[in-house]
């Protein structure tokens, strides 16, 4: 079914000739800087998308720092080193800085070089989209179609511009378009990135819910100086970067269940999470980088304070969803030229918490964050759209426990990318800065 979509979307711009459907890495080259307007030009009429696309990822998709140092510091080095990742290291650029791959320039400029690569994902690499290319079930790695020019190409119909031609295409509503980048295959042929697969497999596509509607939300407004008020898609794409946008993605709530313990008792605790705002699963995208952890403590009467790990469910890979200090990460040294390097610690959060991940192994079967080093995923323990996950806590008191009330609290907490990685990179700290993504509180009483 989804094979037959992807060739219906083909099939609606047939316009093109085939020979003209180039994408993917057979469009290297294929296109050249001057056939696409800057966004400055945009910004003469298209006043507030313009200015909320400043502000979004899609701006700095190659001039985030993170982004910068894991490709020059890592992709780049690495592809010195180990020749036939070239293409794929190249590739990057396909979604991060897809003028510049367009054009052949790669690998492009430094950002600090101002080269029109800092452009991003820019509104006219976006509005001139024809087509999805693709024979596979599910579009990625840049498979878009790109036909720079007067025209311009989105959801409405009937629009005028003084400027260009404007187009209605079906494409640009489907969640298929976002899919040409958010998801990818590594070398290795690992879905590194799959965010518009999860979707298309959970309750959000079966209800004709596409990524636009969260990430691109409508409002009253005036989508250019010269039009008429209508609703209008705000180029938001908020996401992983917006605080606004974790908090709260996931619901918590915990119970106890026994409200009075004896002293020498257990205390046995319940949390359920549940993903009740993303369609698709929680992390996604670039999951090699991104935490997501649940921290329990108790706090007794006296005001001391315990931490409580997690109960083991005993399932096939668990050992990668409990936090541990063993190191992980090795294969940085081979492009930081780092010689029997021992690695860093693998989650760099509390001893015995809950973690929500989807682990990516080099070929040696040992945790990586170089998406393009993936040569395999290990257990999925994230959470799916519309899932409840359920973790346990069991809790001995401590002989020395005060009678009166013990409170619990968990946090569920996030960080974009790992802290130790973070830190041996100097990655500046917001990256890995924590934000909370929701917490729960409950209680029991001690009596003697």
């Amino acid at each position: 079914m989804k094979r037959i979509f992807v060739l219906c979307l083909i099939i609606m711009t047939a316009h093109l000739g085939a020979q003209e459907l180039i994408s993917g890495e057979a469009a290297l080259g294929t296109q050249e800087y001057d056939r696409f307007e800057k966004p400055e030009s945009c910004y003469s009429c298209h006043v507030d998308i313009y200015m909320q696309w400043r502000q979004a990822m899609m701006s700095q998709s190659y001039t985030h720092h993170w982004d910068e140092i894991e490709y020059f510091d890592l992709a780049v080095a690495h592809a010195e080193k180990v020749p036939e990742l070239k293409g794929p290291v190249d590739g990057c650029n396909g979604c991060h800085a897809p003028l510049s791959y367009l054009a052949g320039d790669v690998t492009p400029p430094r950002p600090e070089a101002g080269s029109r690569a800092n452009e991003g994902v820019s509104c006219d690499l976006c509005h001139t989209v024809t087509a999805i290319n693709t024979d596979d079930d599910y579009p990625y790695n840049f498979s878009y179609v790109v036909e720079p020019g007067r025209v311009k190409y989105g959801t409405k119909e009937g629009l005028v511009s003084p400027h260009h031609v404007t187009k209605k295409l079906d494409i640009y509503g489907q969640a298929e378009f976002c899919g040409n980048c958010h998801n990818e295959k590594n070398p290795f042929g690992v879905w590194v990135k799959s965010t518009q697969i999860e979707w298309s497999e959970g309750p959000y596509a079966e209800q004709g819910v596409p990524c636009h509607q969260c990430h691109m939300p409508k409002a009253l407004g005036r989508n250019a100086k010269m039009a008429q008020e209508d609703m209008v898609a705000q180029h938001l794409f908020n996401g992983a970067h917006d605080p606004g946008k974790v908090g709260g993605a996931i619901e918590i709530r915990m119970h106890p269940l026994e409200r009075e313990i004896e002293y020498d008792g257990t205390v046995e605790l319940k949390i359920q999470l549940f993903n009740g705002k993303a369609g698709h699963k929680i992390p996604t995208g670039s999951v090699e980088d991104r935490i997501l952890w649940l921290h329990v403590t108790a706090t007794d009467a006296d005001g001391k304070e315990y931490h409580l790990p997690v109960d083991s469910k005993g399932f096939d890979g668990e050992e990668y969803t409990i936090a541990s200090d063993e190191l992980a990460y090795i294969d940085m040294g081979l492009p930081k030229g780092i010689d029997n390097f021992k690695g860093v610690p693998r989650d760099g959060v509390p001893v015995g918490d809950r973690i929500f991940r989807m682990p990516y192994l080099d070929p040696d079967g040992v945790m990586t964050i170089q998406q393009w080093n993936t040569a395999k995923l290990g257990v999925d323990y994230r959470i799916g759209p519309r899932e409840t996950k359920i973790e346990t806590y069991t809790w001995d008191l401590p002989d020395d426990i005060p009678e009166g009330i013990v409170t619990f609290k968990a946090v569920l907490n996030f960080q974009k990318l790992v802290k130790p990685v973070a830190d041996f990179l100097g990655v500046p700290e917001d990256e890995s800065e924590i934000m909370i993504v929701n917490t729960a509180e409950t209680w029991v009483e001690i009596y003697e």
